[in-house]
């Protein structure tokens, strides 16, 4: 067992084993390193300003993930390499493309927000995928200027796509020596707590039954506001980002298996093959930073009643798997949320695992986020449905509903209404309409008011049956949801 957490920085090797593992990366590198290019300023992930790059090792290659450095605890970048703002450009001083696009096409005025920017777009570019506007709208969603604004930005990043590739870093075999370095347990201790990185399942069950009452940590992008806004200083850590195997991601005829630790980023495009609108809520889900750090399972553990990932997983009759002293237990997903931000698990228990069933050919999905903005906001209703279908008539149905309610929730009375509702007969779906009101009774809150949800909830539904029976999705949708995102 390792006594420290390893990284690299400025192509050195750093070993942390004291309290610091447990104070945020932005606090590590500003205040320690004197790293003062990634800025606070929402210190809560959403304004992107702090935002740095962290390089791992996959499959022999290095890849790059964008991730916000003000929520992220320092001890999750174990194994990593971290880049900032400050280590871009050759050594012989040639700027990176992208820095080189960004002052060509005057891309930045007050320069608050441009380290961020940069280093979201340096990660787009080392990504080696195709670099479209689509791409580089979604990569700045959760890059937030009011100065320059994103048109010279969008043009800079695209017109670095073209430009000269960048050689390899010679970081690799410094990092692939730190990556099996990190394969051990690790576990700093000091006076007042720990931060651990189990590496295996049995080492995190020994930890857990030791310490029940610790901190169970994935991304943090929830639980790294509790440092940051509440000024809460955690005293013991248990990071499941390095225990082998949490953050698989499987698929079989029968179903998909998603790993508790795997990220939203991993998660999505299989979670897409099932339903193009599965992607869509996906692709809306924080920013790139939050789906890179936050996981399928901190999603649900979390028990948010605004969580956008729980419902639609409601809707395809997930199974959750959770593991403990006694072994793994298995329950429905709706039955995992007992009331607001509590949840049917054990002391010492973990969610493991998610098994979602692949919808069979008759059955028809169907999801929508509805939020103050499009991107990189909070549903006030997220609504998910799957109907099977015996021709044109409802056989049966799941319904999942995020923000109706004090937890995520299934819409029992609503699905038993539209079962035998026939397709071509709008005037046999007004009683699930009407049923919907006798499954919830939400609240009135900053985001929306009950009746302003109890409105939209019926019109989710309205619009997922009309588009079942067939109604065209420019009708219901004004234009496909990728161009209305991106549309200029």
């Amino acid at each position: 067992m390792q006594s420290a957490i390893e990284f690299l920085f400025r192509g050195r090797r750093h070993r942390v084993g004291d309290s610091r593992a447990r104070m945020t990366l932005l606090d590590w590198l500003r205040q320690e390193q004197r790293a003062t290019g990634a800025k606070e300023g929402c210190a809560e992930g959403d304004c992107g300003a702090c935002t740095v790059v962290l390089a791992r090792l996959d499959d022999g290659r290095i890849s790059y993930q964008a991730v916000n450095a003000c929520i992220l605890l320092l001890g999750q970048v174990h194994g990593t390499a971290v880049l900032t703002i400050e280590d871009l450009g050759a050594p012989d001083g040639r700027l990176h493309p992208v820095q080189d696009a960004m002052i060509a096409h005057h891309g930045a005025q007050c320069g608050f927000c441009t380290p961020g920017i940069v280093m979201s777009l340096y990660a787009l570019h080392e990504s080696g995928s195709g670099i479209t506007r689509a791409a580089v709208t979604d990569t700045l969603a959760g890059n937030l200027c009011r100065c320059t604004g994103y048109r010279p930005i969008v043009d800079a990043a695209l017109a670095a796509a073209s430009a000269r590739p960048v050689p390899e870093p010679s970081f690799k075999a410094a990092l692939q020596a730190l990556s099996d370095a990190a394969a051990d347990d690790s576990l700093v201790t000091d006076e007042a707590g720990f931060f651990a990185a189990p590496a295996s399942e049995a080492s995190l069950r020994a930890l857990l039954q030791r310490h029940a009452g610790a901190t169970l940590l994935a991304g943090g992008t929830d639980a790294g506001l509790a440092v940051t806004k509440q000024l809460i200083e955690p005293r013991e850590v248990i990071w499941l980002g390095r225990v082998a195997g949490l953050s698989s991601v499987e698929r079989d005829e029968a179903r998909l298996i998603l790993g508790a630790g795997a990220s939203l980023t991993a998660a999505a495009p299989h979670l897409a093959a099932l339903a193009p609108d599965l992607g869509e809520i996906l692709r809306r889900f924080g920013s790139v930073q939050v789906r890179n750090s936050g996981t399928v399972g901190g999603n649900i553990a979390n028990a948010s009643p605004i969580g956008d990932l729980a419902p639609c997983l409601i809707a395809l009759g997930a199974t959750l798997e959770l593991a403990g002293a006694d072994g793994v237990r298995t329950l429905p997903l709706e039955d995992f949320f007992i009331a607001y931000k509590r949840q049917d698990r054990k002391p010492a228990e973990y969610v493991r695992r998610v098994l979602i069933p692949i919808p069979h050919a008759t059955r028809q999905l169907k999801s929508y986020k509805v939020s103050k903005r499009l991107d990189e906001d909070i549903s006030a209703v997220l609504g998910a449905f799957a109907f099977d279908l015996d021709g044109r008539r409802i056989a049966s149905a799941r319904i999942g509903f995020g923000g109706m309610a004090g937890t995520p929730a299934r819409a029992r009375q609503t699905e038993a209404a539209i079962t035998g509702a026939d397709l071509d007969s709008p005037a046999t779906w007004e009683a699930a309409l009407t049923a919907l009101t006798d499954d919830f009774a939400p609240i009135d809150d900053h985001r929306a008011s009950a009746a302003y949800r109890r409105l939209v909830a019926g019109n989710l539904m309205r619009k997922a049956l009309m588009e079942v029976a067939g109604t065209p999705v420019e009708v219901t949708r004004l234009m496909p949801p990728r161009e209305a995102a991106h549309a200029d």
